[in-house]
């Protein structure tokens, strides 16, 4: 990407808390906006949507080429129906400990098939189901951050969280046979 990347995040996040209700301050968001994003089945479809074009600008964004990539940041966020202030998005999605595959929120075998989406309508879909088995519930700053910077050193950066690999083993050890 040709913009900066931090201004970007930060002026995703602040797109998408403006299109979300706010019953504390009585605000009632764009509830038909963020509907007609969930309905984009295609990342053509989103690209013609003029929240995308807005977030497109707000970003910094000016060339062709961005748009693809941000019409998807566009609609995967509007499935996010909470931001969590901490961690890592790959990391709410997996196991305890690699021992414990089950305990994922994401199984292996799918994390592998969205670390492996093609850029486009399969990374959409891909990153939309991410955020549904999420439960709605992710960091917004760090899956705009990678949506925007998807390159293979983003994804080792998944894996090692995904597999929270930074941690020692905390599963309990088997118990050994009386000698």
């Amino acid at each position: 990407m040709s913009f900066d990347l931090q201004r970007a995040v930060e002026a995703a996040a602040s797109w998408w808390y403006g299109l979300q209700p706010d019953p504390d301050t009585g605000r009632p968001g764009d509830r038909a906006t963020l509907a007609k994003l969930r309905r984009c089945a295609t990342v053509a479809e989103a690209m013609t949507e003029p929240a995308t074009i807005t977030l497109f600008r707000r970003m910094g964004a000016t060339g062709p080429t961005q748009l693809p990539r941000i019409a998807t940041l566009a609609v995967v966020l509007a499935h996010l129906r909470e931001d969590l202030p901490e961690g890592r998005v790959a990391r709410h999605l997996g196991p305890d400990y690699p021992e414990a595959p089950e305990t994922a929120r994401m199984s292996p075998l799918r994390f592998r098939r969205l670390l492996e989406a093609a850029p486009g309508d399969d990374q959409l879909t891909a990153f939309r189901r991410m955020v549904v088995l999420a439960g709605g519930s992710l960091p917004l700053r760090d899956l705009a951050r990678s949506l925007l910077d998807w390159n293979d050193e983003r994804r080792r950066r998944w894996i090692y969280d995904y597999w929270n690999a930074g941690q020692p083993v905390t599963a309990p050890a088997a118990e050994e046979p009386a000698a």
